[in-house]
């Protein structure tokens, strides 16, 4: 009895819906003949009334058959895919983000004085920033080089070999000095006495001698000896260069610390490699550097005081730029720390108000970063393995710091930059040798395991905007789902919500998806472009991609992590990178004439007529079905953290 009468109640619902929906298409037929007259006919004033209860009677209708949908069984809405491809209306938005007092988590890194029940010995480490070279010679002082006339062409012709100039560097004292650029509260910070010492573990491809060798003597120099345990290099089958054998042997002799040199027969890449390093070490704790590097002053406390506080922090020190071209040396940002994007690519980002607020605005304090650069890092060495070590199925380099970074906050680390730590890095344009079977498909294919393994019920996002992943196999992921099952690693909701609420990944939302000129069948698409560049509209393919769209919560148009942005004076819709309070981002949807009109300008959002695949904003017109937008496609997410675990 009971189904029969649910069948009933079914049928019912069924007919009084396909019912409102009759009216409302003849209505809006009927609206649309009246209204498409008007300019030819004279309308009387009752005629004109009864036009516009018709019109409120059509919005009536059209919301409650919104209602009415919601009652129909779940079985009957899937079953018609019209009900769930497109809609006009806008969900409701129950979710809010987390509110800042919940984000301003007070952790062992805010504190840096000895405690009153401390009995330990804590001294500030005195370092001498005196020049031990004559000031003209090349670098000094951090400056860059000015190539001699003589040498420039064989600058010229030896840059490919490492894509930095080694002429340049090769005109550099191995000890030169470099500015102490850290603040004068770093400097006077003290420190306890036994901090846990440190295994230096680095990897190195066909590296240039004197980078090589610069960053060995700055290890040494600007180190208190007491810390280092030893320095480990892993030569990853370098070529064809006779220096990174007999002579590095015979250099790393005259160190003051014991050197370790492992060389790989065949090329095993930077993961592989580490853990090859990693696993000959015997310190308390790991320190990863990159081979073109110079350490400061007072790098290292600050790194080991972090870890001696709280063995699950994972720390890193600022890094400061060394230029490609000339080997000037000049101070990072204290005021950005690490992000990504869409595309799982590392950007700095600007520190956001809320961790100022959690310092204190003590901008000398240990930062909470989402994602580390991965090349400079310190770990105590039981929790690296606890933690997982390197995923050994990724190839050569690419993504295994956003993965580190993920595991690290998902299972229960803390992942820290610390402005009292500096050390330089040459950042090159692009790397100077190959990947076996190309940069994409290694590339392609570390990325993957990361969105298989650690991102959840987003995987299906980023797979739409990165539709080419799939061409590449993950490889055999069990024993990394397995690891995250044993560690008890949170969500990668909770991440975004908790570490990450600034990203630009979809996270509170009304629509994500196309959005679509029915019109035209045109829909929004940013066409892999820049900021400062046009939007522009393509054919609908309901794929995502490019023409996946949010309409977030603050009802700003993103795509690819970039804002729809109108000008004051109307025309071409720019894309832009997203700021807070901007009106000119700021997009207002009319769920009954279907435009978005934009809260800076007035003005609404449309396709030009003359040529479909131009964006415009122009005076608002009702009746102008270029301005007319519906919301196709959508994906939704879980909007919440509850569950904190999930695989």
């Amino acid at each position: 009895m009971i189904t029969k009468k649910n069948d009933i109640q079914t049928s019912i619902i069924k007919t009084i819906v396909l019912t409102s929906f009759i009216w409302l298409i003849v209505g809006a037929g009927f609206y649309h003949t009246l209204f498409n007259i008007r300019t030819k006919v004279s309308i009387t004033d009752e005629c004109q009334f009864r036009i516009n209860n018709l019109e409120m009677q059509l919005v009536q209708n059209q919301e409650m058959y919104s209602k009415l949908f919601k009652l129909l069984p779940k079985e009957s809405v899937e079953e018609n895919e019209s009900f769930t491809k497109e809609y006009k209306i806008l969900p409701k938005l129950d979710i809010q983000p987390k509110s800042l007092e919940e984000l301003l988590i007070k952790g062992p890194e805010l504190e840096k004085q000895k405690a009153d029940n401390d009995n330990s010995e804590w001294m500030v480490e005195e370092f001498s920033n005196e020049a031990t070279n004559p000031p003209d010679w090349h670098g000094e002082n951090g400056k860059g080089v000015n190539i001699p006339d003589n040498l420039k062409e064989s600058s010229k012709e030896r840059f490919k070999e490492n894509e930095f100039d080694i002429v340049a560097s090769d005109l550099i004292a191995l000890n030169r000095s470099i500015p102490d650029i850290r603040s004068d509260s770093c400097k006077k910070r003290a420190y306890p006495i036994d901090l846990p010492n440190t295994s230096v573990v680095i990897v190195y491809h066909n590296e240039g001698n004197s980078t090589l060798l610069r960053g060995l003597t700055s290890i040494c120099n600007k180190s208190p000896k007491r810390y280092l345990k030893e320095i480990i290099l892993v030569d990853d089958a370098s070529v064809d260069r006779e220096y990174l054998h007999e002579p590095l042997d015979e250099f790393v002799k005259t160190l003051p610390v014991p050197v370790k040199i492992i060389r790989n027969q065949v090329r095993m890449g930077l993961m592989r490699s580490r853990l090859r390093g990693a696993n000959a070490a015997s310190g308390d704790t790991i320190t990863f550097l990159d081979a073109h590097i110079e350490c400061t002053n007072g790098w290292l406390p600050p790194l080991l005081f972090e870890i001696k506080k709280n063995r699950k922090a994972v720390v890193n020190p600022i890094i400061d730029v060394i230029s490609y071209q000339n080997f000037g040396y000049a101070s990072g940002s204290e005021k950005t720390y690490g992000g990504f994007d869409a595309k799982f690519v590392f950007h700095w980002v600007p520190v956001p108000k809320r961790e100022d607020l959690r310092r204190s605005n003590d901008e000398s304090l240990p930062l909470r970063t989402p994602t580390m650069a991965g090349g400079l890092f310190v770990i105590e060495r039981n929790f690296f393995y606890e933690l997982g070590a390197y995923d050994e199925g990724m190839d050569i380099w690419g993504a295994e710091n956003i993965e580190l970074s993920l595991r690290i906050w998902m299972c229960g680390g803390t992942l820290l930059i610390l402005p009292c730590s500096h050390v330089g890095h040459v950042f090159r344009k692009k790397t100077p040798y190959k990947f076996p079977g190309g940069t994409n498909k290694v590339i392609f294919r570390n990325t993957r395991r990361v969105i298989e393994v650690w991102t959840d019920e987003y995987s299906k996002y980023f797979y739409n905007v990165m539709p080419d992943l799939l061409t590449v196999e993950a490889g055999n992921i069990t024993n990394r789902v397995e690891l995250r099952k044993k560690l008890q690693c949170k969500s990668f909701r909770w991440y975004l919500d908790n570490i990450y609420p600034e990203t630009h990944l979809p996270l509170y939302y009304y629509h994500l998806g196309s959005i679509k000129n029915e019109e035209y069948n045109f829909c929004l698409d940013v066409l892999k472009r820049k900021s400062g560049e046009d939007c522009g509209a393509s054919s609908c393919h309901g794929k995502g991609g490019n023409q996946m769209i949010e309409y977030s919560i603050k009802k700003n148009l993103i795509g690819m992590g970039l804002c729809l942005e109108s000008t004051v004076k109307g025309g071409t819709v720019k894309l832009s990178t997203c700021r807070e309070s901007e009106a000119l981002q700021v997009w207002d949807y009319d769920e009954h004439r279907q435009y978005l009109k934009n809260r800076g300008s007035g003005l609404c959002l449309g396709i030009s007529e003359l040529r479909n695949s131009v964006i415009m904003t122009m005076n608002c017109d009702p009746d102008s079905k270029s301005q007319k937008w519906i919301f196709s496609d959508p994906m939704f997410f879980s909007q919440s953290d509850e569950s904190e675990t999930s695989v």
